[in-house]
């Protein structure tokens, strides 16, 4: 890979490494000198201001008039519920929680739950516009709407958190804010599965008579009306983008690289859900995991073969932490892994994390942005000036509502994808194969195990495949040829294809009364 240098010049810096003792061998730790933040040139926008910004620049060159373009931008509607919640040892704590709807020109509105002690008014309603946009750009029916509970869900019990998620959805359910025709949340950062039963379990016990109760809400384990290859699916996601990034001879042409994922060098920032399946499936097409970022610190390889990521899956799941796995180097300051040198840096954790006073440092000559808004307006400015390619949000990490809408779909329908056609193909396939074996000359048979890979019918898991497929390339192919044509990034181009779109259906719908 050829050198990359950072856009401004920074002091040399020096690093020194000591011995963690584990119970087996030392571990070599890097602890990274603290450095001095370059100070931006300009306010630094917040997550809300950045948003807009991002939808000013793409409103700026659309052929929407400005009344709709204001209602496009106006965040619709925003709750704010507060309630107590008794703690084992007699204390009371009140936990306060939002739930935004940002658009409604779409029903119902969707948009998952977070549980993080940095939820407020402002970052619900951008991620609830993020939302908007995001399903408007693939197509997928939805207004958008973001739920955040102020709590860090680490520090309270699991009998805590059930009542917490409980009582919030009561609490939606009597302001309206929930249900299948109205607003369907999903997991985001701090829930996962679980939760999203619980959430399914108190409507259920609130709306005996909703028969279609299960599709209230999407990301619910399997057995409770979830639906196959939903958890990989933002990671699924985020890797069919790259793949066909790195699959444009144009592209690579201007990067100075060569096609394909195979032997590029991937940063990846977080390794929750999202980092974990994008992760794997990097690493199956031959891509090489240089650093892994986690909260309290990470992981870097110093050998240039790139993280044994099975090695790290072993220690995660035995530990709980990825650091101070054998066969790495752990480095306590996580934000300096996203400096390191790589063909890819995958931010896959929160928002905020590159910002106008390190992008200069910015290494990467990708940023795909597996997280929603990690990087700041600013930032991109930045970025954009050092050559970086940045792969939008908007984009990148659309697999998560692409396939919730499919388990909505399966709600709603009562029945599993692929249960009343697979073994009706797979009887069709049957007399292809035998017609063809009749046809061969001398008496040729197929071999049973390619008998069997081609009769086999499509499952469930299939279709989830399919339509995750053809939704991301289908956006990829939009947003890449609309930049293209306008002379904008990606990211003005993902935001211009969602509020031309948004516009359409205003002007088709007609606006009410």
């Amino acid at each position: 890979m050829a050198p990359v240098v950072p856009c401004q010049s920074q002091p040399p810096t020096m690093a020194y490494s000591c011995p963690v003792i584990s119970a087996t061998k030392a571990v070599p730790v890097t602890v990274a000198p603290p450095k001095e933040e370059a100070k931006p040139s300009e306010p630094e926008p917040n997550f809300l201001e950045s948003v807009d910004l991002y939808f000013d620049a793409a409103a700026a060159i659309s052929h929407v008039s400005p009344d709709i373009l204001a209602q496009i931008k106006a965040c619709n509607s925003i709750i704010r519920v507060q309630f107590p919640l008794k703690l084992p040892d007699g204390r009371v704590e009140l936990v306060e929680g939002y739930r935004a709807q940002h658009s409604h020109h779409r029903l119902p509105v969707k948009g998952g739950i977070r549980m993080s002690l940095t939820v407020d008014a402002e970052e619900t309603m951008a991620l609830a516009a993020l939302m908007t946009f995001k399903c408007a750009l693939l197509d997928v029916p939805f207004g958008g709407a973001k739920g955040g509970i102020k709590i860090d869900p680490r520090k309270i019990s699991p009998e805590a958190k059930e009542a917490v998620i409980r009582r919030y959805t009561s609490e939606l359910v009597k302001k309206n804010f929930i249900g299948p025709s109205i607003d369907v949340p999903a997991p985001d950062y701090g829930t996962g599965p679980q939760e999203m039963a619980w959430i399914k379990d108190t409507y259920q016990m609130l709306k005996p008579g909703d028969l279609n109760t299960f599709a209230c809400v999407t990301g619910k384990p399997l057995h409770e009306g979830g639906i196959r290859g939903r958890t990989q699916a933002t990671g699924q996601g985020v890797f069919v983008c790259l793949r066909e990034f790195f699959k444009s001879e144009k592209w690579m042409e201007r990067l100075g690289m060569s096609v394909g994922i195979k032997s590029k060098t991937f940063i990846v920032q977080g390794y929750g859900n999202v980092g974990r399946h994008t992760i794997e499936a990097i690493v199956g097409a031959g891509g090489r995991i240089v650093a892994l970022a986690e909260w309290n610190g990470g992981l870097v390889d110093d050998t240039g073969a790139g993280l044994d990521m099975a090695a790290v899956a072993a220690h995660h799941a035995r530990t709980g932490s990825i650091l101070h796995c054998v066969g790495a180097t752990t480095l306590l300051d996580s934000a300096a892994i996203l400096e390191r040198e790589c063909d890819v840096l995958i931010p896959a954790a929160l928002e905020g994390q590159i910002t106008a006073s390190n992008a200069g440092r910015i290494r990467a000559k990708v940023v795909a942005e597996a997280a929603n808004g990690p990087v700041t307006a600013a930032a991109e400015k930045r970025l954009a000036a050092c050559g970086v390619v940045v792969l939008p949000d908007l984009l990148v990490n659309a697999g998560g509502v692409t396939v919730s809408y499919f388990e909505w779909l399966k709600n709603l329908n009562h029945i599993h994808f692929g249960r009343m056609s697979r073994r009706m193909e797979e009887r069709g396939k049957q007399q292809l194969v035998d017609a063809l074996e009749q046809e061969m000359a001398g008496g040729m048979r197929f071999s049973h195990t390619t008998r069997q890979s081609i009769v086999r019918g499509n499952t469930e898991e299939d279709f989830v495949w399919s339509g995750l497929e053809e939704h991301m390339i289908e956006g990829w192919e939009n947003v890449d040829r609309v930049a293209e044509e306008r002379g904008c990034s990606f990211r003005t181009a993902a935001y211009l294809i969602a509020i031309e779109r948004i516009a359409r259906s205003y002007n088709v719908s007609g606006i009410f009364p």
